[in-house]
């Protein structure tokens, strides 16, 4: 589709809208919804890859304002998110070309990094993905998954959204 043919975030919210299993089946417009622990951006789509670990993209849309954790949730890709972006764990770790990490760079807090010590892959430009909001610049841009996790896709568990 072209830009001009994507919903705004707005028409977007009935299929986003946080809520309950029983409620996403007792409304059949809800039935594909998934819960947005991040809260739902509400700025205009934005469109970028997530570069997989063995190197394939996963091209994604999603509202300005979401975190990177939430537009991989939405959108099938496999970052785990264990603490549900409470900033508890480092499972959500994702790495930011060079000149997109400088742009977020002075939003990286000491508890972040903390977190980012015990990350496996750990580079210069890694953030967390529930602390990285998508905006303007993630514009036709690639995230980077990294190569090892100690995550539980690992073994084999792909958690079911709630």
């Amino acid at each position: 589709k072209n830009r001009s043919q994507r919903p705004t975030p707005r028409a977007m919210l009935p299929r986003l809208t946080r809520c309950s299993s029983a409620t996403r089946r007792a409304i059949p417009a809800l039935a594909g919804s998934r819960r947005w622990h991040g809260g739902l951006g509400t700025g205009p789509v934005v469109d970028f890859d997530f570069v997989m670990a063995d190197g394939t993209k996963h091209r994604v849309s999603v509202p300005g304002g979401t975190n990177l954790l939430e537009a991989a949730h939405h959108n099938g890709v496999p970052l785990e998110g264990a603490c549900e972006a409470s900033l508890a764990c480092s499972t959500c770790h994702v790495i930011l070309p060079d000149d997109l990490y400088e742009r977020f760079e002075d939003k990286l807090t000491e508890a972040e990094e903390d977190l980012l010590d015990v990350a496996p892959g750990l580079t210069s430009c890694s953030r967390l993905g529930c602390q990285v909001l998508v905006d303007e610049s993630l514009q036709d841009r690639q995230i980077q998954l990294p190569k090892h996790t100690v995550n539980f896709y690992v073994d084999g568990f792909v958690p079911e959204p709630h």
